[in-house]
């Protein structure tokens, strides 16, 4: 096993309900827009990937009245694209705040790996600067040393559920699929991992516990800890009470 590689929002830290979704609504008051995305409707909106393209999704859904007076065409992407740099700098302004903690058990396996010099490397769609404010606040100033790759935002054209973030990371890696396994929690995450061949571990959240995860090897509530154990919801478990370096080398050997 050469490489653990995360995908960041939902399996890192519980960054989308209580996160992007607020900071979302930030930006739309602060543009004057009268939107508001309620948990509900965010949960619809995270069956697409990336920030800039929910901004669009919902512009094509809604009633013309709601959208009236938006550009059109490039316009539209330009407007777009300042609308989500808006929200960005609304996430990282809560990230700062230490308004959003790692996931149970995240710190732990990530201290585990990295001290027993296994590589760590990041595959997500969200922005760079996104990845940067949570490793930041939410682990430790200068974090981002430990990844030797981080694949973020628009570095690659095809956002999950390609596989193309992933094939991305493996390439500057140097590494083949089946020496790494993959760390995600929602089913556009394991798309992608598996059409790039990984292995891949999900740990559920409120938005993808539903989700069809028959293709994982491993699907746990959260990664957990000694005093706050994960529970298996698929496939097999070791008498731990958490994903610890041990486990997930096991569940890579298969």
């Amino acid at each position: 096993m050469k490489a653990l590689i995360f995908d960041v929002d939902g399996t890192l830290a519980d960054t989308e309900r209580d996160g992007h979704r607020v900071a979302f609504n930030l930006a739309f008051a602060e543009a004057g827009l009268d939107w508001e995305w309620d948990e509900a409707l965010y949960g619809e909106l995270l069956a697409v990937t990336g920030g800039k393209e929910r901004i669009r999704r919902f512009i094509e859904q809604q009633k013309p009245q709601m959208v009236e007076g938006l550009p059109e065409g490039d316009d539209l992407g330009e407007w777009i694209a300042a609308l989500h740099a808006a929200k960005t700098r609304h996430f990282v302004a809560l990230l700062a705040s230490g308004k959003i903690p790692l996931r149970s058990g995240v710190r732990r396996l990530l201290t585990e790996a990295h001290d027993a010099g296994v590589p760590l490397a990041i595959a997500t769609t969200t922005t760079p600067q996104n990845v940067s404010a949570l490793l930041e606040n939410a682990l430790f100033p200068g974090a981002e040393s430990w990844f030797e790759v981080i694949g973020a935002g628009d570095i690659v054209p095809a956002k999950k559920p390609a596989a193309d973030i992933y094939d991305y990371v493996l390439e500057q890696m140097g590494l083949k699929p089946e020496q790494c396994i993959a760390f995600e929690d929602s089913v556009n995450g394991l798309r992608s991992s598996r059409a790039a061949g990984l292995k891949t571990i999900i740990t559920v959240n409120g938005y993808t516990e539903a989700e069809d995860f028959s293709s994982a090897e491993l699907v746990l509530d959260q990664m957990g800890e000694p005093s706050d154990p994960c529970h298996i919801i698929q496939g097999d478990g070791i008498d731990k009470p958490c994903l610890d370096l041990e486990w997930v080398r096991k569940i890579w050997e298969g």
